[in-house]
């Protein structure tokens, strides 16, 4: 996953872009899965996106499954399997990841308050339920072990460093880092250039004659051992006045790129260097930005206390031709006899393990250098000089025969081939860190992961500021609002309401019918749109009704639209559901359940049969936008059931859609979709000793009346209504190209467990139009 950059609509170099319900249909899954396969290997697709249908056996989503999404997110599809149950395409075009994750919340609490949770529900396509949470939800999602500890972590990268025979070893006390250093870890100050080596090695100082015109930073704050450090790489060519800057990147020192921009030289090129910077004349054809564009910009992304990293930084600071007091120099800080100094390649691949600057690729990757210095400053401070030393860099330097036999380094593949990497392991590999927000109170493994930037906020209000700050520094980023849950009891009889205003919603009362109806047929056209749990003739009125309890919301709305106020044998009958507190606000819900965007373009159909199923794939192209067929099954018997939804791309295609099916040629009964796939399947196995009969009078407890009433701010119903509405907004705040993860792990207690609910979508995706089918 590579990190944001932001380049006004250009490309650097081509090639180099950021990078079940049950049983389906007989091969269809097969025809699907190769059609999507063929989709990721179109070079025309610009952005990454999910597919639309997840393959999970009723839509649940397990905590290992998550992970899987989550490391293929970091790494791709060259070193981990893709998951197996959603399709992830273009993942090298995504920008960053961010799991948002609302302790104490649970499935229930989304339906419970799904008007207060508006924002998110319109805001995310792709919704699936979670297993109740394990004792520490965020390791399981993350892959780690609970065996794996900081030291675990630590003997891994340590493991990753070469080797060097004992024919080669050397008097750590002679060797240059040693002398410079000493042997005991040292602080980032200590790591800083003195002014007198900055003049020495001709970096430019304010008041020195031939930096005049040069731009200072003003970054000129003071330095601690806790200051921030930023990458910074650039890429020159050869002008009629000398060298002039053409790309600069600098990066954060969570790993993610902050800025990256091509410059257009102020003098006339003689030579662009391309095999050096990759940069070519077609590419800076179109450029606008100039150098003074980038010393304004980063004189506004640096803090006053930045310390600037880079591998020879001097020539880079003179290319900006700027000046910042406060630098480590790569090539400087791992000393080399003689005054000599390591390749930055080198130092890649000795220290980190990682190829840089490959000779297959068309210059130098600024981003890439940038990175590979700040991770090289960040090992010298974790493992102090005498570490280094001990790798004895001078002979490797003189031996790359050692690395060509096979005493290098791990690579990315031999460890992402193991079951149990973990994502942060994945970012580790990438020289990335993972950012960690949350609540003082709250405690988890991830707090004390090596590779973890993890921040203790007071208050949930706390921890979302930071996260407007933090966020976009890290390529990936968990944040965590803790609410207060309820009580077991309580929770019991809130889940026990919920279901039952779900059953009260789906039924309907029809009448009044003459005493001399036929009320067989009467029967026949009730189940006609769609599947009936039960029917009754309600005797205690003056004429006979009807009570229908449908399976589907959609049959009972359907039914309501269809018939209310038509003539049934003369008589004028009225359809409607039972007026109790649980349906008073029934028309709203439909309305918002209308809108949420995993139903919309989704539309349901009753009447249809195996005919039809053939005959919609045979003639599948006169439905243009259709993504997905979903046919539920009977869960007892197998057989499949008489109701479909069909899922399009667009709002307009599926009203084109309904209205053809509609017609003389199909005969089908249908209208959009209004229960989302997940919801549909926790519906169905509702337990009948949590239905109860229509009308009955339900009053809430006095616990919870009481709790509505004092309005905490942490109040699951106000929390729903404000955390919904600030995370929403920080969601369409994110970069494109973000892959946004709300989870709500759901709730465990000694008295019984919740399902917990995920809601998923990539920042301005770019939709699928491949169907896919499934049953």
């Amino acid at each position: 996953m590579e990190p944001h950059r932001e380049r006004a609509g250009r490309h650097l170099k081509k090639g180099r872009k950021r990078r079940r319900g049950p049983n389906m249909l007989v091969g269809a899954a097969e025809a699907m899965r190769a059609r999507w396969e063929l989709e990721e290997s179109q070079p025309e697709a610009k952005k990454a996106r999910l597919s639309t249908i997840l393959f999970a056996e009723n839509c649940e989503v397990t905590h290992e499954q998550l992970c899987e999404l989550l490391k293929y997110a970091v790494l791709g599809n060259s070193n981990v399997s893709k998951p197996s149950w959603c399709q992830l395409f273009h993942q090298n075009q995504l920008n960053n990841v961010v799991v948002f994750v609302l302790q104490g919340m649970s499935q229930l609490h989304f339906y419970r308050f799904y008007m207060e949770f508006g924002v998110l529900r319109k805001a995310f396509t792709h919704k699936f339920r979670l297993p109740p949470p394990s004792s520490n939800f965020l390791a399981d999602i993350i892959g780690l072990e609970k065996k794996q500890t900081t030291g675990d972590l630590s003997k891994m990268v340590e493991g990753s460093l070469p080797s060097t025979s004992s024919k080669v070893s050397i008097s750590l006390q002679n060797a240059p880092i040693i002398q410079k250093y000493g042997s005991k870890k040292v602080g980032l100050t200590r790591c800083l250039l003195t002014k007198e080596e900055m003049k020495t090695f001709h970096f430019p100082l304010q008041g020195f004659p031939d930096c005049e015109n040069f731009v200072p930073t003003k970054c000129h704050g003071s330095i601690t051992d806790n200051s921030p450090l930023f990458g910074l790489d650039c890429e020159m060519c050869l002008t009629s006045k000398g060298r002039e800057l053409t790309r600069i990147s600098l990066v954060a020192e969570g790993g993610c790129c902050v800025m990256d921009e091509l410059v257009k030289p102020d003098n006339k090129v003689l030579d662009y260097l391309t095999s050096f910077s990759g940069i070519t004349k077609k590419i800076l054809n179109p450029v606008t930005t100039k150098l003074k564009d980038v010393q304004r910009q980063l004189k506004a992304l640096l803090p006053p206390d930045a310390v600037l990293v880079g591998h020879s930084l001097g020539l880079d600071l003179r290319a900006l031709k700027m000046i910042h007091p406060y630098v480590i120099d790569t090539s400087l800080l791992y000393v080399r006899e003689q005054g000599r100094r390591f390749k930055l390649k080198f130092l890649a691949k000795a220290i980190l393990g990682k190829d840089i600057q490959c000779p297959h690729r068309l210059g130098h990757d600024a981003t890439e250098d940038a990175r590979t210095t700040l991770e090289l400053a960040r090992y010298f401070l974790k493992y102090g000089p005498r570490k280094i030393a001990e790798l004895n860099l001078e002979a490797l330097a003189s031996h790359q025969e050692l690395l060509a036999a096979g005493q290098g380094p791990r690579n990315t593949a031999e460890v992402v081939q193991q079951s149990n990497t973990s994502v942060l392991e994945c970012l580790d590999l990438m020289g990335q860190k993972l950012l960690f927000l949350t609540r003082e109170a709250e405690t988890s493994e991830l707090s004390s992961s090596r590779n973890c930037q993890t921040i203790k906020c007071l208050t949930n209000k706390e921890v979302l500021e930071q996260a407007r700050v933090e966020i976009p520094l890290f390529p990936f980023s968990i944040v965590q609002f803790s609410f207060e849950p309820f009580s077991y009891k309580l929770t019991e009889e809130m889940n026990k309401r919920m279901r039952s205003k779900w059953t009260e919603m789906s039924t309907v009362y029809a009448g009044p019918f003459s005493k001399n109806c036929n009320l067989r047929a009467v029967k026949r056209l009730f189940k006609s749109f769609g599947p009936v749990r039960s029917m009754s003739l309600v005797l205690e009125t003056h004429q006979p009704h009807l009570c229908i309890q449908y399976e589907v919301l959609e049959a009972a709305q359907l039914a309501i639209e269809s018939l209310d106020g038509i003539l049934v044998e003369s008589t004028c009958i009225k359809v409607q559901r039972p007026v109790t507190e649980l349906t008073l606000d029934s028309s709203t819900l439909v309305k918002e359940l209308e809108q949420d965007s995993e139903n919309r373009g989704t539309i349901y159909l009753s009447g249809v049969n195996q005919t039809f199923k053939e005959h919609l794939l045979q003639q599948s192209n006169i439905f243009l936008g259709l993504e997905a067929v979903i046919l539920p099954k009977d869960l007892k018997s197998g057989k499949q059931k008489k109701y479909c939804f069909l899922k399009f791309k667009t709002f307009g295609s599926a009203q084109r859609a309904l209205n053809i099916l509609k017609g003389k040629d199909w005969k089908l009964k249908g209208r959009h979709a209004l229960t989302p796939r997940h919801l549909h399947a926790w519906l169905r196995g509702i337990p009948p000793e949590s239905r109860r009969t229509p009308g009955v009078r339900v009053i809430p407890p006095p616990s919870e009346q009481q709790a509505l009433q004092v309005l905490k701010v942490d109040h699951p119903k106000i929390a729903a209504w404000r955390w919904g509405r600030k995370i929403g907004k920080l969601y369409h705040s994110l970069s494109p190209g973000t892959l946004c993860l709300i989870l709500l792990p759901g709730t465990k207690s000694t008295h019984g467990s919740f399902s917990g609910l995920g809601l998923m979508g990539i920042k301005d995706e770019e939709e699928s139009t491949t169907p896919k089918i499934c049953s």
